[in-house]
């Protein structure tokens, strides 16, 4: 079976969802075809039965912004013309569940048949979709798809009750790899030392630097917990629009030190190995991916008890949860799994299995493959 994959390529949970999924399809056999304006930043080698097609953009002097969603429903009908896809797998809302949709009903024209999967993954959903300009959009998208999946239960139901009333909609969560998200495949001792010296704490966050994440909190939560007498350092991974806040609130807390800004890094592996401590303080989170990422290592989070989140970190088993912006409860927490070495150990062995037993490679994609199955009646 021929499977079209549309995507942004770019450092952000959808992006990196797609990617893996499309490989991990492909590693047991099937043919993928991602279509997307640039390279996926995790396909960084060639890798049987994967095919990259490049969006191109037309400029043209008459239209004074560019034209991708139109560009990406034409690069879509070349595909399935030329490589017989019989499922667009189209993750995100916007632009790609209405470029999917135009791309679809030309095909049908053609007597070519083509399956349109959509997975939502967050803000197309909570945030750009209720844009009045883009809401009747996003809910036609939805509604004319084939199949509609979301990454948790919460974002789900928020899409039932702002866009539709299909009950239809199948959660499939978000899934990691164990098999490279282990702790135990890394010199974590090594790598801590390169980054945080002889810290006696690691925290580590890891996100794309947007309002929603806030990422200032995180170095506000370190300054608490040294404030408990505790050497703890901060490993910040990732870049986007709020980092040159985040790095003038280091210089002004005069925590510039304790403090180590890594930018972009796709072996995020390698960082969570040497780290003692997630950080997850978002505004919101459908899924929380970043926290899943970290468990999967054996790094407790602790994270705000919003959205997603509580579907995956259990608050008082394999991490904590409090309220976004409770800066001092959040401190407390971390002193509280720095402190008690028992506690902390029992915390990552629990969050080592929730990421092996109920979000692995091998347990998720098999929900994927049968939804298609069942969309064209084919298997590979």
């Amino acid at each position: 079976m021929n499977i079209g994959m549309v995507c942004y390529p770019t450092y952000g949970g959808s992006g990196v969802v797609a990617t893996e999924l499309g490989m991990a399809l492909a590693h047991r056999g099937w043919r993928v075809h991602f279509i997307t304006y640039a390279l996926p930043s995790r396909l960084d080698r060639f890798r049987a039965n994967i095919a990259f097609h490049e969006v191109d953009i037309p400029s043209y002097p008459l239209m004074e912004h560019q034209l991708y969603t139109l560009a990406l429903a034409g690069k879509i009908i070349d595909v399935a013309r030329y490589e017989q896809l019989d499922v667009l797998h189209v993750h995100y809302a916007i632009p790609h569940a209405v470029s999917g949709y135009l791309a679809k009903q030309v095909l049908q024209q053609q007597g070519i048949p083509l399956k349109l999967v959509t997975t939502l993954h967050g803000t197309d959903i909570t945030l750009i979709g209720l844009d009045p300009g883009f809401h009747p959009l996003v809910k036609f998208s939805i509604e004319e798809s084939d199949a509609v999946t979301c990454v948790s239960a919460y974002l789900r139901d928020r899409t039932m009750q702002l866009f539709t009333d299909r009950n239809n909609i199948e959660v499939i969560p978000n899934f990691i790899d164990p098999t490279v998200y282990d702790r135990s495949l890394y010199d974590g001792a090594a790598i801590r030392r390169q980054i945080a010296g002889d810290a006696e704490l690691v925290l580590i966050h890891i996100s794309n630097f947007r309002p929603v994440k806030r990422v200032t909190d995180t170095i506000r939560i370190l300054a608490a917990v040294r404030e408990h007498g505790i050497d703890a350092h901060l490993v910040l991974v990732g870049d986007g629009p709020d980092r040159a806040e985040a790095e003038q609130l280091c210089r002004t807390l005069d925590l510039c030190s304790a403090v180590r800004f890594v930018g972009k890094v796709l072996a995020t592996a390698e960082l969570l190995a040497a780290a003692d401590i997630a950080l997850l303080p978002s505004q919101n989170e459908s899924f929380g991916l970043a926290a899943l990422e970290a468990m999967s290592c054996g790094v407790p989070v602790v994270a705000s008890n919003v959205g997603g989140i509580p579907e995956v970190v259990t608050h008082g088993e394999n991490g904590y949860l409090a309220e976004p912006g409770d800066i001092e409860r959040m401190a407390r927490y971390c002193v509280e799994l720095a402190t008690h070495r028992k506690k902390w150990q029992r915390f990552s062995t629990a969050a080592r299995a929730v990421a092996i037993e109920r979000y692995s490679t091998d347990r998720i994609v098999p929900l994927y493959e049968e939804l298609y199955r069942q969309l064209t009646g084919k298997d590979m």
